[in-house]
């Protein structure tokens, strides 16, 4: 990872470790599952198991949505985000795979305004 990079990557983690984690830093996943919160847009909701599983893919979705991956296409009744598939995603090693997030949480970030 260029220094860059993993500058910005520990202000985000710091920034979410403080916000929903305090002195337990917060790790790839668990950053991912709380963008899914925020774009769930429900807070305060008690989420079954198999929702968890629905708010980490919200999460994916809306942050390869830039990179055309996927497309949101509008909110159900209950107020869940869905998104349409445009192009698979292919298939990466582990590390690059890693990579392609934090940089995509990174723009999120950036994008809210957050960093």
């Amino acid at each position: 990872m260029s220094e860059p990079l993993k500058e910005q990557w520990e202000r985000v983690v710091a920034l979410f470790t403080e916000r929903f984690s305090p002195g337990d830093p917060m790790d790839l996943d668990g950053i991912l599952f709380a963008i899914g919160l925020q774009e769930l847009q429900m807070p305060h909701q008690r989420l079954r198991k198999d929702h968890k599983v629905d708010v980490f893919h919200i999460g994916i979705c809306r942050l390869l949505e830039p990179y055309g991956y996927y497309k949101f296409v509008g909110r159900d009744e209950e107020g869940w985000p869905h998104f349409e598939v445009l192009e698979p995603l292919p298939h990466l090693p582990p590390g690059h795979q890693s990579r392609l997030m934090k940089e995509a949480v990174i723009s999120y970030c950036q994008g809210q305004g957050w960093i």
